[in-house]
């Protein structure tokens, strides 16, 4: 949005606006004396909005009268940076009593939910995966890489193809017994 702010800085001082922003849109407002929504077109392509209008006089000069000066401008032409999170083809605008608002909706940045998963969750789903009857196609029994619990007693055969009988209810680390 910064972009936006310096080019509305950089209008003559002869522009009146005022930006306003909330969580859900930008606000532009633009004092635009004289202009309808029929002598307004506004443009929003490739990040740039573009404001082209052009003052009617309304009301007709009385005869006896001429213009001698007139200080307002006819027309009224600025291009401006859109916010990269606004929605430009959600745009609505207004013209009323020559003031222009221009609502420009934000993308949704709405909350994301991160899931928070406990270590002994992780642990215990990785040991329930694990295949407990598979053959690794030489005949020895699939086993977990870091770790093996066995709590009863059987015989296993080990990765040299020896047979190991284990009474015990103790988790073992395969990598301490190689």
């Amino acid at each position: 949005m910064s972009a936006l702010r310096d080019a509305l800085r950089d209008l003559s001082e002869d522009v009146f606006f005022d930006l306003l922003e909330s969580d859900d849109a930008y606000l532009l407002v633009v004092d635009v004396p004289g202009v309808t929504a029929e002598s307004i077109d506004l443009t929003i392509e490739d990040g740039t909005l573009s404001i082209d209008a052009r003052r009617v006089k309304d009301r007709d000069v009385p005869d006896e009268y001429q213009y001698i000066e007139e200080n307002r401008s006819l027309f009224f032409d600025v291009t401006l940076p859109i916010p990269k999170d606004a929605i430009p083809g959600n745009a609505e605008t207004a013209v009323e009593r020559g003031v222009l608002e221009l609502t420009l909706p934000k993308r949704g940045g709405g909350e994301t939910k991160i899931e928070v998963v406990d270590d002994a969750d992780v642990d215990s789903s990785a040991t329930g995966a694990r295949d407990e009857g598979g053959d690794d196609g030489n005949g020895t029994a699939a086993r977990d890489a870091d770790t093996d619990t066995d709590t009863d007693t059987d015989t296993d055969t080990d990765a040299n193809g020896g047979t190991e009988t284990d009474n015990s209810d103790e988790t073992t680390d395969d990598a301490e017994s190689r």
